[in-house]
């Protein structure tokens, strides 16, 4: 759409950017639609195909498809290097932190966090 924002080195297929929406820097958007103002970070990948070829559900329903998306709503942050597995549904407003792996529905309004426990061993 007029207004979206797509990086040179960042693939789309299939998919649309609805005015405002933001895919600028080495993104992968297969099958998947982007709401408004949307921003999809550095290395965000939109996957579209489950690695064992069977078709997509949404949620606990069947989409009837073997490649589908994401559905990002209007006005997400996505951060960089964040994965949405085949089907997932990203609410409005919604805020995903940088590393997540999303899958499933998303509510509007969520922030999404990866917790990660960090451990420093010293070098002997």
């Amino acid at each position: 759409a007029a207004g979206a924002e797509v990086g040179a080195r960042s693939e789309v297929k299939r998919s649309v950017l609805l005015p405002g929406a933001k895919a600028a820097h080495l993104n992968y958007v297969g099958d998947s639609v982007v709401g408004s103002n949307a921003n999809i970070g550095a290395g965000v990948k939109l996957a579209n195909f489950k690695a064992d070829g069977s078709l997509v559900k949404v949620g606990e329903e069947e989409s009837g498809l073997r490649k589908l998306g994401a559905v990002v709503g209007d006005d997400v942050s996505i951060g960089c290097n964040a994965v949405t597995t085949p089907g997932t549904l990203i609410g409005p407003r919604t805020v995903v932190y940088n590393c997540a792996v999303l899958r499933g529905v998303i509510p509007a309004d969520s922030i999404i966090k990866l917790r990660q426990q960090q451990e420093i061993i010293m070098r002997r």
